[in-house]
Order: C-alpha cells, then sequence, then structure tokens
C-alpha cells in the first residue's frame, strides 16, 4: 500500500534535497562481436550498441516524466575491450575507442565505459597494446571511459603494470592539457574492481554478467544531510538509524526506476548502485554529512569514524530496500564533484594523506583529485600503489583517479564543468618512491586470501 506521508516525503527529497537517479547504465557485451578483422570487428561492435541500447535515452525520459525522478544521466558499458580486441594493433585499439564515441553521439548518451584492461596477475597482448594507447584514445574521444583493474585480494599487485599507469596518467593529461587535462577524469585505476559498476569512469559490463543489463545507480547526500539535521543532537546509535532508514527510501526509488526501465528495454534487471554520489551543487555533498554529524570540517580527527558508520548505515539501509545490491554501494568522496569537499581541501582541513586514511572506510578510493601537473611519475605510481594496497589488505574496491593538471601548482583551481566541477590543485609529498616502484614483480596477496 502507497502511504501518503511516504509520496509526499519523496516529492520533498525530490524538490528540496536533489534526490536524483545518478545513471542508468546498460551493460552490453561485446564477445560475440569478436573478429580477425580490425574495421569488421569496429562495425560489430557499433552495430550492437546502437541496436542493444537504441531506446535507453527515449524510455529513460519516460520515466523521468512518469514518476517526476531526475535522471541525470543514461550510460552504456561494454565487455573490457582489451578482452575483445585481441591481436589488433595499437592503431585498431585507438579505431575501438573512436566507434565507442561513435556508437555513444548516436545514442546521445553521456558516457560510455569499457575502454578497460584486466591486469591484476599479469598482461595479455592485447591489454598491454590497449594500454599503451590510453591517452591518445582518451584525447582523441568525448565519451569514452577507460579503466585498469591492477590489483586483487587473490592475486595481489600487479607492480610491472602499475608501473606504467604515472606515465599513462600524464601523458593523458598533456594530452588533453587545453581542456584542464580532462582527459584524466575519464581514467580510473582499480583493485578488486566491480564487474558491475553504472557510474564512469569506472563502469565495463563483466564477465559474469548476462548479454544485457540495466545497472541504476542512485543518489542522495542531500537527502541525508537534511535528515541528520532534522534528528539534532541524538546520540549516534539513533542517528545510524535514521541514516539507514533514509538510505531504505532512496533505494526503493531506484528499485522502481530500474524495474521500469528493465520492463520497457526487455533486458534483465541488473543491480542497484545505492552509492551516495555528490555534485558540485551546493547541499549535494557527502562532507557536508559527515559535517551536519558534528565535525567543524570535512578533514578534522574523527572524519574516518564519522565516514566508517556513514558507509556502513547507507548499505545496512539499502541491502533491505532492494535483492540485488551491487556496483560500489556506499559514500563516494570525490574531491572535485562535492562543493563540501572542495571546500574543506581549499581551506587546509583536507589533504591528500586524510583523503587515503578515509578511502579505508569508504565505497572507493582517491577520486577526481587534481595535483601539481609537475608531480612525478614515480610519485604518483606511489599514490597507486598505497591506495590499493588499502584494497586488497581490506579485501574491498579502492581506485584512484587523479588529475595532475598541466602547468597548474598547489593552490591553483581546474575547472571541468557539468557533474566534474571543479578541483583545487591539491599538495603532494615530494619524496620519491621511485627505488621500491621499479623493482617491479608483483606484491604478494595477502594470507586471509587463501579462503577457498
Amino acid at each position: 500500500m502507497l502511504n501518503t506521508q511516504d509520496i509526499l516525503e519523496t516529492i520533498q527529497m525530490i524538490r528540496e534535497e536533489n534526490l536524483d537517479i545518478r545513471t542508468i547504465t546498460m551493460g552490453i557485451s561485446l564477445f560475440d562481436c569478436v573478429s580477425d578483422d580490425e574495421n569488421r570487428l569496429c562495425e560489430k561492435i557499433y552495430d550492437k550498441i546502437t541496436t542493444r541500447a537504441e531506446r535507453l535515452v527515449q524510455v529513460g525520459n519516460d520515466i523521468e516524466i512518469k514518476y517526476g525522478i531526475p535522471i541525470v544521466n543514461k550510460r552504456v558499458s561494454v565487455t573490457p575491450v582489451s578482452l575483445i580486441g585481441g591481436n589488433c594493433s595499437p592503431e585498431g585499439y585507438i579505431k575501438i575507442a573512436q566507434t565507442l564515441q561513435r556508437a555513444a553521439d548516436t545514442l546521445g548518451i553521456n558516457f560510455i565505459g569499457g575502454f578497460s584492461a584486466l591486469v591484476q596477475k599479469g598482461m595479455t597482448v592485447g591489454a598491454d597494446r590497449m594500454i599503451s594507447v590510453i591517452p591518445e584514445a582518451l584525447a582523441q574521444t568525448r565519451n569514452v571511459c577507460s579503466s585498469v583493474n591492477l590489483a586483487s585480494t587473490k592475486a595481489g599487485i600487479n607492480m610491472d603494470a602499475l608501473s606504467r599507469m604515472g606515465a599513462t596518467i600524464k601523458k593523458t593529461a598533456y594530452l588533453t592539457r587545453e581542456q584542464n587535462s580532462i582527459g584524466c577524469a575519464k581514467l580510473v585505476v582499480f583493485a578488486n574492481v566491480p564487474e558491475d559498476n553504472p557510474f564512469m569512469a569506472g563502469a565495463f559490463c563483466g564477465i559474469g554478467e548476462p548479454e544485457t543489463a540495466i545497472n541504476v545507480g542512485v543518489s542522495g547526500p542531500g537527502v541525508v544531510a537534511s535528515a541528520i539535521h532534522r534528528a539534532g543532537d541524538c546520540n549516534l546509535s539513533t542517528l545510524a538509524d535514521i541514516i539507514k532508514k533514509t538510505a531504505f527510501k532512496i533505494t526503493r526509488v531506484g528499485q522502481l526506476v530500474a524495474s521500469d526501465a528493465s520492463k520497457e528495454l526487455g533486458v534483465p534487471f541488473g543491480i542497484v548502485d545505492l552509492s551516495l554520489a555528490p555534485t558540485p551543487a551546493v547541499g549535494d555533498s557527502v562532507a557536508y554529512i559527515l559535517e551536519e554529524m558534528g565535525l567543524e570540517s570535512c578533514g578534522a580527527h574523527g572524519t574516518t569514524a564519522a565516514l566508517a558508520m556513514l558507509n556502513d548505515a547507507v548499505k545496512k539501509g539499502g541491502v533491505m530496500a532492494s535483492s540485488h545490491v551491487g556496483g560500489l554501494s556506499g559514500a563516494f568522496i570525490p574531491v572535485s564533484e562535492d562543493a563540501g569537499m572542495i571546500a574543506a581541501a581549499e581551506r587546509g582541513a583536507l589533504t591528500l594523506e586524510k583523503l587515503e586514511a578515509m578511502t579505508a572506510v569508504c565505497s572507493v578510493g582517491l577520486d577526481m583529485i587534481a595535483i601539481p601537473g609537475d608531480t612525478s611519475e614515480a610519485i604518483i605510481n606511489g599514490i597507486i600503489a598505497d591506495e590499493l594496497s588499502i584494497g586488497v589488505v581490506n579485501t574491498k574496491t579502492t581506485a584512484v583517479r587523479l588529475i595532475p593538471a598541466y602547468g597548474k601548482q598547489a593552490g591553483d583551481k581546474v575547472d571541468f564543468g557539468g557533474l566534474l566541477g571543479s578541483a583545487p590543485v591539491m599538495p603532494v609529498n615530494p619524496y620519491s618512491p621511485e627505488r621500491f616502484i621499479s623493482r617491479g614483480g608483483r606484491i604478494p596477496a595477502p594470507i586471509h586470501s587463501l579462503k577457498n
């Protein structure tokens, strides 16, 4: 039965508290597109994507009108390109990226993910070639997103592959320097990557996924912050319960949209990702939630504890609202996309080291962080290695999306526009880990990986 109070509460969430469906993402398998001929491969990729997702944007718009719920993004994720590119030349992999862009243009979607490689234990010829052209692929396309999984709890960390990422990120920053190095905002490096993540830049259609699937990402930091504000000075047990109940309501909205989209498109329903994904809009911020909980500023001592409690309560509430919760699910802390994070970084309360500590208890990792453009490849590699280690040891997903903003120094600001927002350039520790990184090999999996 529909409760009138629940309906009115949901309307308030949408109108006043920035509740939205952040994305409907259709996952599409490309395994049946494999071909020895690069041009034929690209033709089959384009045809399959544009056929399967032909009605994605229209159905999303219809659901928006039907329920009055904003659906901010309509996206597509595909099988990791390194798995279907096979023996393509480097130039062939660039052609695939351009084909993905052409498909995105035809469909009218805002991002397409899957220019990706999974190399946590070793690198195939195809993965090697694809990774080698990531900078050019991202520079020559607008909506294509790329990801590389370098580590897992079962495999450890592939340091040979990791040692290449600093140069890859730096080159991507240089090739897109006229757009504030925005190419790096479309490239994310993972440990324990989820195969059903609807959020970019890390989305791809995993090898265990069906032919097609609908995955929905909900968002509602403003809703949670408002609920905490209304709660007043209650104790933390009560506050956790309030967050759980709020997350339940948010996730039910996502479940409704996902079910409708699945039915209208004739595509299986995959998962609802109940992550609190912020935007640059004032009030739509994870940092503001933490401050509403009682911190003077996000980044203050106590921030990691508050974030751990928030993340746990969000997941507990969400799993009761949907039988298929997946993706990342929890709280995102992307600096450039969160007005409160931006403000905390600008006033010096939030540092790179504090963000790293926070990633041990939240959904993802060091996300959308601008650093000086002259940061060395070795230091970038060291930042990645530290973050992926947190994921491997704690059996969780962690990721890094760094933007070494070309020509910018600590204290400057870079603007990416739209949902990507703007970011203060944060200082980095200048001492080099180069000798450690250059040893190569593989950091072994932790002992608790032996669970079979």
